[in-house]
């Protein structure tokens, strides 16, 4: 009988670590799950120590029979391994090949337990929220919910429901489970605390409603504890961390394009503790038109190619899952002697003129780098200046053939290696639910006079799929003990978007709106022990290019774009500044030749004579031509010479478990 008891039994207590497939990556791949956040050099290291030999991705964590809501559908038999969730039908016919019987835990955002609002019906619930690809290659959001029914009293099911919805929690956010001994709420810490900054005019004016629409819905069935705060100017966001409450955050999230990171990284810095605030964890959810460490984010974490929509959505699903990743941070000296960090990138010549002369084509979003591409090859120019260097001690080293570049002999580096195969797919207002934690979902049935509720400002959760509801259904609701653990506080709604004067909530800890400035100076104490001062000579192991340049291109991570892959094997850590540039001399069609590839960063494979390579420590430019542009992480700076240094792991950046490189499930 579909309600008969078939008790769920675990076929072993053992820790859950990531994939095998990991092990392959480089040493420096450290991470660390979600939970408290180190307040210790001695806590951070061992938190970041290696983790144990992983779990063979088949081994089965929990196995046990379900019902299925509503009551009269089928049972399943249920397998959770470290990898993912097995569902098999077994009535009222066992499937001998099971459609959608496999949930890779890489799609799943998070899961819940409810309870029915039937006092006769004994069982529990168990929920999973998934975003599995459809055939045209986009996500979308579904749900599974499950009957615990295997014993005749609801504290019993209550408790395998929550057992489950504790080990895949566990599995979720990178926590260990006990070798031995129960499963329970105790195991999870509390839910971490976010804050998010929303560039409500990112992306064409999209931002607010993809992050209200996909962004919140999805950190709300994680489990994570949020404020979120819209900026209204320039530099908002810089002065927000200024004066922010460190202790009271595990992140700080920008949902926008590369500039929002840019000044929250940069007020971190100017804060007069930034030895500590610099090791703030810091995400980026990608809602702009440049979207460059979210491509990276993307590839880090296992994920095809991707742009828009499935760019954010990608992100979001790494940033559920938890896991923080040491950061490269550039320290950029310009010409009046002032100092900002970069991230990202610092560009002359053709990219910046691309980047500054496409901001009237915003509107277009992304397309505007299109279009100014296009323009900047109808008017191509070249900028004579001078590129010095302090080469890497440990330069890339390239495990297969490559073409050699022609160079001339102060030139000569390693070509990076070719990039790993890649599938290509061609005002200030508040909302917080501290310092409480999320409701969790209430679910009912289409035939049920109370509707499904759906996620908003002014309080409920996210919905669930009506498709497992059925008219003669009693609807579900959450179980207050199995909403979050032992000790927090109780369930509370989103406070609402006030339409009035800005407001602040006292909890968050932010100072209040200031007037609108200017990127001011970096005050940060960090010394730049490899550069001398600028304008004075460079010592003698520095190498110097000097000549006419169509571009020059210094990168830290692999993106310089979401769809462009500019250094393809660098990484988040790897404590370089990756140095390229195109020589004059280059074809319109050429020039053109080395963007397409640089979608697959396959450019250095194409023999181009006027491209050139190096890795690099710290470098100097002083560009000869009188006029030109110069960006840092995209936005302009003054024009002249310039020096940078690169200060290893400085920062952390919150990138989710990483995955397999080329492979996604």
């Amino acid at each position: 009988m579909p309600g008969s008891p078939a008790p769920s039994r675990m076929l072993a207590f053992l820790p859950s670590w990531p994939l095998p497939c990991i092990l392959k990556r480089p040493e420096q791949e450290l991470t660390r799950s979600w939970g408290h956040r180190p307040r210790s050099t001695l806590v951070r290291a061992k938190t970041m120590a290696p983790p144990p030999p992983p779990l063979a991705a088949s081994t089965p964590l929990l196995h046990g029979e379900f019902g299925s809501y509503p009551a009269r559908g089928p049972r399943f038999a249920l397998t959770l391994t470290s990898q993912a969730l097995h569902i098999q039908r077994l009535r009222p016919k066992p499937e001998a090949r099971p459609r959608g019987g496999l949930v890779p835990l890489a799609e799943v955002s998070g899961c819940c337990t409810l309870r029915s609002r039937s006092p006769s019906d004994s069982a529990a619930y168990f929920c999973i929220y998934t975003y599995p690809r459809s055939r045209r290659g986009s996500r979308r959001r579904t749900t599974r919910t499950f009957r615990t029914d295997g014993a005749t009293t609801y504290e019993e099911n209550r408790a395998e429901a929550q057992r489950w919805a504790t080990a895949l929690t566990c599995l979720l956010r990178g926590l260990p489970l006990p070798g031995d001994g129960e499963i329970t709420p105790d195991l999870l810490p509390r839910p971490p605390r976010l804050l998010l900054l929303v560039n409500p005019f990112g992306g064409r004016g999209l931002a607010w409603q993809w992050c209200k629409n996909y962004v919140l819905p999805m950190i709300s069935e994680a489990g994570l504890s949020f404020n979120l705060i819209q900026t209204e100017r320039q530099n908002h966001a810089r002065e927000l961390v200024q004066g922010l409450s460190l202790s009271e955050w595990d992140g700080i999230v920008t949902v926008s394009g590369d500039g929002l990171l840019h000044e929250v990284l940069n007020g971190l810095l100017d804060r007069p503790d930034w030895e500590e605030a610099v090791k703030m964890p810091v995400g980026i959810l990608p809602c702009g038109s440049g979207n460059a460490l979210a491509g990276a984010v993307n590839q880090h974490g296992g994920f095809e190619p991707a742009l828009g929509l499935d760019l954010l959505l990608n992100c979001s699903l790494l940033l559920c899952r938890g896991g923080g990743h040491p950061l490269d941070l550039l320290s950029v000296t310009l010409a009046s002697g002032s100092r900002c960090f970069s991230f990202l990138s610092v560009a002359w010549g053709f990219v910046s003129d691309v980047d500054i002369q496409s901001e009237r084509f915003r509107a277009l979003g992304s397309a505007r780098f299109t279009l100014g591409t296009v323009l900047g090859l109808a008017t191509l120019h070249t900028y004579r200046g001078r590129l010095s260097y302090l080469p890497a001690t440990v330069e890339p080293t390239s495990p297969t053939p490559v073409h050699s570049l022609p160079r001339a002999k102060s030139e000569l580096t390693l070509t990076p290696d070719p990039a790993p195969p890649m599938a290509h797919s061609p005002l200030h207002r508040s909302v917080s639910d501290l310092p409480l934690p999320l409701p969790q979902p209430a679910l009912a049935s289409p035939g049920s006079p109370e509707p499904l509720p759906i996620l908003s400002l002014n309080g409920g959760g996210p919905e669930l799929a009506g498709d497992w509801g059925g008219a003669g259904d009693a609807p579900l609701s959450p179980d207050p003990l199995l909403s979050s653990p032992p000790g927090s506080p109780k369930t509370a709604l989103h406070s609402p978007v006030t339409e009035g004067a800005p407001v602040i909530p006292p909890s968050s800890g932010l100072p209040p709106p200031t007037a609108d400035a200017r990127v001011a100076a970096s005050t940060c104490g960090l010394p730049d022990h490899l550069l001398p001062p600028l304008g004075t000579p460079l010592p003698p192991d520095w190498v110097t290019l000097e000549g006419d340049f169509v571009l020059m291109l210094a990168i830290s991570p692999s993106h310089l774009g979401a769809d462009l892959v500019a250094a393809p094997h660098a990484r988040f850590d790897d404590g370089l500044v990756h140095l390229c540039w195109v020589r004059s001399g280059i074809s319109r069609a050429a020039l053109l030749r080395l963007f397409l590839a640089m979608e697959r960063g396959s450019q250095f494979s194409l023999g181009c004579p006027q491209l050139g390579y190096a890795a690099a420590r710290a470098f100097r430019l002083e560009p000869l031509t009188p006029r030109g542009v110069l960006t840092v992480d995209g936005e302009q700076v003054e024009y002249g010479p310039l020096q940078a240094q690169m200060h290893p792991g400085l920062g952390t950046l919150l990138t989710g478990p990483p995955g397999c490189p080329g492979r996604e499930p």
